[in-house]
């Protein structure tokens, strides 16, 4: 992810180019993504007549919850408050304060990391039970 890549870099107009960079993958692909995710798994589920109560599909469930409802949304809050923070700076050619104080936060990349970690995870859960 890029957003790894903006929090070591120095320039500000790198900065700029790999946190919209995040931002456009964020709303093109990991946002349709997810909802997709959403739909053709519980579509594969009623299609199957699987039941929704096994230990493995509650697990799966409740990882793809928190990443549908807890993960995604504050890294997107996130990631837009450190959007407008690098442009903010890229405007006034330095780093300000808003930039500064985005930055420390860190918790694109927290929220970012889980997301990249569960998402593996829950397809591992899934391929597991299917053999």
């Amino acid at each position: 992810m890029p957003i790894w890549k903006a929090w070591t870099v120095e320039s500000i107009d790198e900065k700029v180019a790999l946190v919209l960079s995040a931002q456009r993958a964020f709303t093109s692909a990991m946002l349709p993504g997810i909802i997709a995710v959403l739909f053709s798994g519980y579509a594969w589920a009623a299609a199957t007549n699987y039941p929704l109560t096994t230990g493995w599909m509650i697990s799966l469930q409740t990882l793809f919850f928190l990443n549908l409802f807890l993960f995604i949304p504050l890294f997107g809050v996130a990631l837009r408050r450190v959007k407008w923070a690098t442009l903010s700076s890229q405007k006034e050619s330095m780093i300000t304060k808003e930039l500064e104080e985005a930055l420390a936060d860190n918790v694109p990349l927290v929220f970012g990391t889980l997301v990249m970690l569960t998402i593996p995870l829950m397809t591992w859960i899934a391929c597991v039970e299917l053999f």
